[in-house]
């Protein structure tokens, strides 16, 4: 079932266990003070409202008042949150309540030093679609897989339209150390087997979420998993022998006998939204290099006995992969030193309402 052509579904159709429902998040929810309404998942969020699926069928539903004003930016609904409703006619509704998130893909928000943005939540596993023609930049797939495994979802790189002319050794070399940490699968939707190599990753019951820049082919991948036109596509550029980006929104799209899938907007940046840097240790292959360290607090520049700075310079640790470890280091402490004076901040203001609210109770 696509959410596309939610005007044709018959409620029956929603079969939520497919969607990932399950004794756990029955749980959580008979624990909340919504025990008694219906629930669904976040399938498409638009600007003023979301479309949720659930057993009754597709809802538009908008936010209540109370999580507009109680939930800041990051926190409220996206694309693959449970939450529980108050359905009315006509298939409109009231988003009143949203069960604890689990497996939530963040980014930082473009020009924002702190703000974190949502992509996915529940999310099982993450694809990492990079097309083998200039677009290519195992740069790009390190950031990825650095915020997908801070979020405890496993990731897989994957390399598309493999019936291009490429490298074969240039690439297989530039992503050695990524090979090494996660799957990593050709796929061309002119080759069926890649495709149902692909397909059969995704068990059934879970979610998988596409990333990856504009035009790489997402969407087409997810059609071809599908059998089916499920999302909407655009044909190649003349100009630039590359894919046009199609997608505008995070979308829920039901694989026939098997998953969930998230096809996503392309992006140009992706920044780190993680406190987390031991995560970029392992992702880039560093963290067994670094436990021979002379010094625990090692930063790997200048220091004495530097096990990883001694791999460098034997050549088996290329010099990208150790710029780019230095340069996602540093976007790291940048983000969680913003992330601590926001806090900070934070703290400071409830402090001071608190104590205005304690004078005029006072001086009554």
């Amino acid at each position: 079932m696509s959410l596309n052509d939610s005007t044709n579904n018959h409620p029956s159709d929603a079969n939520l266990h497919r969607y990932g429902w399950n004794d756990k998040l029955d749980q959580l929810k008979q624990a909340s003070p919504y025990a008694d309404l219906p629930h669904g998942r976040i399938a498409i969020v638009h600007r003023t409202c979301y479309e949720v699926v659930s057993s009754h069928g597709v809802f538009q539903c908008e936010l209540a008042g109370r999580m507009l004003i109680e939930k800041s930016a990051d926190e409220q609904p996206c694309t693959g949150d449970w939450i529980t409703f108050q359905p009315f006619d006509n298939g409109k509704g009231i988003v009143v309540d949203m069960l604890p998130r689990a497996r939530t893909l963040y980014r930082k928000k473009n020009g924002s030093r702190t703000t974190k943005q949502a992509i996915a939540s529940y999310v099982d596993k993450a694809f990492v679609v990079q097309s083998l023609d200039g677009n290519f930049n195992p740069r790009r797939a390190e950031r990825f897989m650095v915020q997908i495994r801070e979020a405890d979802i496993q990731p897989v790189l994957v390399l598309h339209k493999a019936e291009l002319e490429f490298d074969q050794a240039h690439v297989m070399q530039a992503i050695a150390h990524l090979e090494r940490q996660m799957p990593i699968l050709r796929t061309s939707i002119h080759q069926p087997d890649s495709i149902t190599h692909l397909r059969e990753s995704i068990l059934p019951g879970e979610t998988a979420v596409f990333v990856g820049s504009s035009g790489v082919g997402k969407s087409s991948l997810i059609n071809a998993l599908c059998k089916s036109q499920r999302v909407r596509t655009s044909e190649t550029s003349r100009s630039t022998g590359k894919g046009r980006h199609t997608s505008t929104r995070r979308e829920l799209v039901e694989m026939d006998g098997a998953g969930i899938l998230i096809d996503t907007p392309g992006v140009r940046e992706f920044g780190l939204a993680t406190d987390a840097p031991d995560t970029v240790d392992g992702v880039l292959d560093i963290a067994d290099f670094a436990q021979s360290c002379r010094f625990a607090d090692c930063s790997h520049q200048h220091e004495p006995g530097c096990a990883v700075r001694e791999a460098l310079d034997q050549g088996l640790l290329s010099a990208q992969v150790y710029e780019s470890y230095h340069k996602l280091q540093r976007e790291i402490r940048h983000y969680t030193a913003s992330e601590h004076e926001k806090r900070r901040q934070k703290k400071s203001l409830t402090k001071l309402v608190h104590d205005v609210k304690k004078r005029k109770d006072m001086g009554r």
